[in-house]
């Protein structure tokens, strides 16, 4: 008899532990909360079952249920799928994404668990990667506008995300790799390297028409600046004999004999400075002011 109340006495401390230990949770700085009661978020002052700060908690155990979630970026490596770009190429794109749960009722009534959610997502990234990937060239996928392409995807997928109240955000879509299928891979090269072959010539094409342009440009401007130039220096010339003329004129008036005089020695610097024969008679008034009389003859 003593036994069994013994045993009776044991089993009750057991059961009382396993509900003590069932009341208390724990939530991690990495980690969010969800409390569940009979599987309906818990209605709280703040909020509806959730508990964002870390530490030791409690429920109310067997009515009560926690269901934690990360607070940090989770990835989601999307199955590599063969994709049809505008140029009727097929290519085999390799992707990923990066979430974060924003709201976590909305992501609980939405999904109930993580592995639900990333099979959604990957079936909307994959329709939506065949939308926005086949809308291009396959050149573009493989080399070019690849960041843009990754945009446009994150954000049609964010606006599904919030259209649907999924209570996530996809923070980064990247494509890890957009392969040809090695049957077409040596062929779309060729096509590549022609491509950029004929856009190079073109390029050189127009900067050779644009050269010739130019230097039409600067041959003409040359032309218009020595014509002016030319023409400023004949004025010019012409306003300096206009000014000689004019003090040769007033000289003359001064001192008409110092005036031939002057004019005679110019005559004499000019004539006789060069190398050559002259056969003049010796009256001659050109030589007048080199008699040993001053003044021409015709002045004696």
């Amino acid at each position: 008899m003593q036994n069994g109340k013994l045993i009776g006495i044991g089993i009750a401390l057991v059961i009382l532990v396993i509900i003590l230990m069932s009341s208390f949770y724990t939530v991690r700085e990495d980690k969010q909360a969800l409390v569940l009661r009979f599987g309906d978020p818990v209605r709280s002052e703040n909020a509806y079952g959730v508990e964002e700060d870390a530490g030791l908690k409690f429920k109310i155990p067997l009515i009560e249920e926690v269901r934690l979630y990360d607070r940090k970026n989770l990835v989601l490596d999307l199955d590599s799928e063969p994709i049809l770009a505008s140029d009727q190429e097929r290519l085999v794109v390799d992707a990923f994404i990066r979430y974060r749960i924003t709201d976590v009722r909305q992501f609980y009534e939405a999904f109930n668990t993580r592995n639900v959610a990333e099979i959604q997502l990957s079936n909307i990234l994959d329709s939506l990667s065949r939308d926005i990937l086949g809308s291009v060239e396959s050149s573009e996928i493989i080399s070019g506008q690849r960041f843009d392409l990754m945009n446009a995807i994150e954000d049609r997928a964010n606006a599904r995300a919030t259209a649907g109240r999924f209570g996530l955000r996809i923070e980064d879509v990247r494509i890890k790799r957009a392969d040809l299928p090695p049957e077409n891979a040596a062929r779309v090269f060729e096509r590549m390297s022609a491509d950029r072959q004929e856009q190079s010539a073109e390029k050189r094409g127009q900067g050779e028409r644009a050269k010739r342009t130019i230097k039409a440009e600067a041959d003409k401007d040359v032309e218009i600046l020595l014509a002016n130039a030319r023409k400023q220096a004949e004025i010019i010339r012409g306003e300096g004999d206009k000014e000689r003329n004019r003090i040769y004129a007033e000289a003359y008036n001064l001192d008409p004999e110092f005036f031939a005089f002057y004019r005679s020695m110019e005559a004499y610097r000019k004539g006789l400075g060069q190398k050559s024969t002259y056969v003049l008679s010796p009256d001659s008034d050109f030589l007048g002011y080199l008699d040993d009389q001053s003044g021409p003859r015709n002045n004696r």
